[in-house]
């Protein structure tokens, strides 16, 4: 259940002239990002590159260092951002729908407990709200997870690596869920697995390189979100495993 209101017109993500060291070495140096407003956008890479590097600063949670980060507009992101972590994040100590909550709840915000339970219906998990996170199998975790990043409403999703910890099959039923209830937003998402960037991503891109530099991929024009065993999809696969293992 998308709030099509929030979404009419998100934000293009735009960085320029990144400069990033992370102790001795350089990270960033110069580089220029862009993901499309409403689109889905994969960063892929060799660990140690620099994706969840990339995604902290376009969140503000790493300096920029004179570095412009914002939309197409000139326009900063604060308060545009969600984020959603390779771990569920879930607090034991509180209900399924209070952890859905939990944003609005360390705001001091009032309310939205009908809006949590309809997203956790929405994510497929209708009768859960009120058991414990330790009830629930690592597929339902991240459905959670992502109904509390919807909760927070926001145009711009941040996704880290969110469906690793969870079997194939599982995964691919995430992706499609992932990719309905975040449709025409603007999503950045980093992966290690060249397949979920080429089903989920309507751009690519790999990081490679010391400092790293955002290389984007050709794309097969299937449907998306693309069926894991097209041709194209399947020859595309064999492309970036080659311009990763380069």
């Amino acid at each position: 259940m998308p709030d099509s209101a929030l979404i009419a017109a998100p934000p293009a993500v735009r960085v320029r002239g990144a400069h990033v060291r992370l102790g001795r070495a350089t990270v960033f140096d110069d580089l220029a990002f862009s993901a499309e407003a409403g689109r889905f956008t994969g960063i892929l890479g060799p660990s140690g590159v620099g994706k969840t590097t990339l995604l902290k600063l376009i969140a503000g949670l790493l300096p920029a260092d004179g570095a412009f980060i914002g939309d197409e507009r000139g326009n900063r992101l604060s308060g545009c951002i969600a984020w959603m972590a390779q771990k569920d994040l879930l607090l034991p100590w509180l209900t399924v729908a209070e952890n859905v909550r939990l944003g609005a709840r360390l705001r001091g915000e009032p309310g939205g407990r009908d809006k949590a339970r309809a997203l956790l219906a929405a994510v497929g998990l209708e009768g859960r709200a009120d058991d414990r996170p330790d009830t629930l199998s690592g597929g339902q975790r991240q459905r959670v997870a992502l109904a509390r990043t919807l909760m927070e409403d926001r145009p711009v999703v941040l996704m880290d690596e969110p469906f690793s910890a969870v079997d194939p099959l599982t995964r691919i039923g995430l992706q499609d869920l992932a990719a309905r209830m975040l449709a025409g937003r603007t999503v950045v998402f980093v992966t290690h697995d060249p397949l979920e960037a080429l089903r989920l991503g309507h751009a690519v891109f790999v990081l490679s390189g010391a400092p790293a530099t955002a290389r984007p991929i050709p794309l097969p024009a299937d449907a998306w979100p693309r069926a894991a065993d097209a041709p194209g999809v399947l020859a595309a696969q064999a492309e970036i495993l080659r311009a990763l293992a380069s």
